[in-house]
């Protein structure tokens, strides 16, 4: 007898079908073989399906059985197909008789028939929605994740037992009583650093500020202890809420990594923080099974690469494409694989290896060609693709140690208001694009939306021949003039915002 049931695989950031066929023969000798290019985790399934099985107290048909995983020219990965494998086997053994061409299946199998987490269950979900199925069955523990979605039914199994008696009516599986509420998730959010602990640094501030109401790139270059880490650290304290779009693609992501942890859907903001060993496939992802890095977890998100010249060079340089094109493809003899990358760059560095060049205090004992080869660890092209260059002096003790109370020290709370309404502003803006932000803008959207008046434009002009500016220098000034005039609540780009654009460019562009 044949049995086919509805599962998936995850294929990159999205799901795609999987028909698990299975077939029974009354001639042959007893065999179990799965077929349609399975890896370790999915050929080991016969082992956990056979003994769950018998310990949920069904037969285990000895004849000869075949599982083919269609389509057979798509790699299957994972557990997951457990499950539907079982299915497939007591329906094709007549051991359960039930409809099931609505149902989608998916999750690990223990010995016992218990079901165990699977990663990728809201790719899987929405895959599901998309090919009009009406029911999903999958391991309890996941059922939160997939009820973000409304128009499906979802039915958290905990074991093979359960669901046998769901089939015979003996006992039904319960549905979730309600849906995931979206306005319980977003609600007023705790971090750990506020800005308000940060003593001085006040233009820095500012530069953290604009940064993250347009999700521009931000390099920030100090003596040790002049509080670069703690600003990158504050950084998510002021950064707009999530979309629902945007918090769903971070989901996904987060998903198929296997980081979800209890949560069902991802609100706040990812901050990621590599450390400078990372790899090349850490950051960028990849792997034999291709998996997202950093780049990508960091999606909609903070990438903060702390110490920054220390990273291999060849690693930052991967970084060019994807801080372009907000996507990194990863390319293999088997296929293409593309994964989101839109991620806010925040990177920290020393200006010399010691760490005190051009501090008044303390005597920098770098000699000229460590600090030639110092700098040259980072390449022009993608200092080119950072939009802010800010200089972090040393704090004066004076103002660690005493309040000024001339100096009004905003909290995180008073700045992310006026960044959630500048964002806001950006969100009107685009609401015909595909971008969110003004750092996305691509050349065409840049004349359709930032008009300069001539004062502006002769501003921009002298800038280029004085200061020796790249065309891609040009138009990331003139990006970050448009977040400074959104900040400002002005429709028109000013001369004062073409100014204060300027001063976040490096002094001497050698690019």
């Amino acid at each position: 007898m044949l049995a086919r049931v509805n599962s998936s695989a995850v294929v990159g950031l999205d799901a795609v079908p999987v028909e698990v066929e299975v077939d029974i023969a009354n001639q042959g000798l007893p065999s179990f073989a799965i077929v349609g290019l399975p890896d370790k985790a999915v050929e080991e399934a016969k082992e956990r399906v056979r003994s769950a099985i018998k310990n949920t107290g069904a037969e285990f048909p000895a004849k000869r059985i075949t599982v083919n995983l269609a389509p057979a020219d798509l790699p299957k990965e994972g557990p997951s197909y457990d499950f539907p494998i079982a299915v497939g086997i007591l329906i094709a053994s007549g051991q359960l008789k039930t409809d099931i061409q609505d149902a989608l299946f998916m999750g690990e199998l223990s010995l016992d028939g218990r079901l165990r987490h699977t990663n990728g269950v809201l790719p899987q979900a929405i895959l599901a929605k998309e090919k009009r199925l009406k029911r999903i069955f999958l391991p309890s523990v996941d059922s939160t994740e997939a009820a973000i979605l409304r128009g499906i039914k979802i039915y958290p199994v905990p074991n093979l037992i359960a669901l046998m008696h769901h089939f015979t009516g003996a006992k039904i599986i319960i549905k979730p009583q309600r849906y995931i509420n979206f306005t319980d998730y977003f609600k007023e959010e705790l971090f750990d650093f506020d800005l308000r602990d940060i003593k001085g640094q006040e233009k820095a501030k500012r530069a953290v500020e604009i940064a993250a109401a347009g999700s521009h790139n931000i390099l920030l270059k100090g003596p040790p202890g002049a509080g670069k880490t703690l600003l990158a650290r504050t950084l998510p304290s002021i950064l707009p809420k999530l979309i629902l779009s945007e918090a769903l693609d971070v989901t996904k992501i987060y998903s198929i990594s296997g980081l979800l942890n209890k949560e069902s859907l991802v609100v706040k903001r990812p901050f990621r923080s590599p450390h400078h060993t990372a790899s090349h496939i850490g950051l960028i992802g990849g792997g034999t099974s291709p998996k997202p890095g950093e780049i990508s977890l960091a999606h909609r998100g903070v990438l903060f690469l702390d110490e920054f010249p220390e990273f291999p060079r060849h690693v930052l340089e991967a970084l060019r494409q994807p801080m372009e094109d907000g996507m990194i493809t990863i390319s293999r003899s088997s296929g293409r694989i593309n994964f989101p990358a839109k991620f806010m760059l925040i990177a920290a560095q020393n200006p010399c290896p010691c760490g005190h060049l051009g501090d008044n205090r303390r005597e920098c004992k770098c000699s000229a060609s460590e600090l030639t080869r110092y700098q040259k660890r980072i390449s022009g092209p993608i200092l080119d693709r950072i939009d802010i260059h800010l200089d972090v002096p040393a704090v004066k003790v004076e103002k660690l140690t005493t309040e000024d109370k001339k100096i009004k020290i905003e909290p995180s709370d008073t700045v992310r208001k006026r960044v959630q309404k500048a964002r806001d502003i950006q969100t009107k803006r685009f609401e015909n694009k595909k971008i969110t932000a003004n750092s996305e803008m691509t050349n065409k959207d840049i004349k359709e939306f930032c008009t300069l008046s001539e004062e502006c434009t002769s501003l921009l002009h002298l800038a280029v021949s004085k200061m020796n500016l790249s065309a891609r220098s040009y138009q990331r000034t003139i990006k970050l003039a448009r977040t400074i005039a959104d900040l400002q609540e002005s429709k028109v780009i000013k001369s004062n915002h073409i100014a204060e654009a300027l001063q976040y460019r490096p002094r001497t562009e050698n690019l």
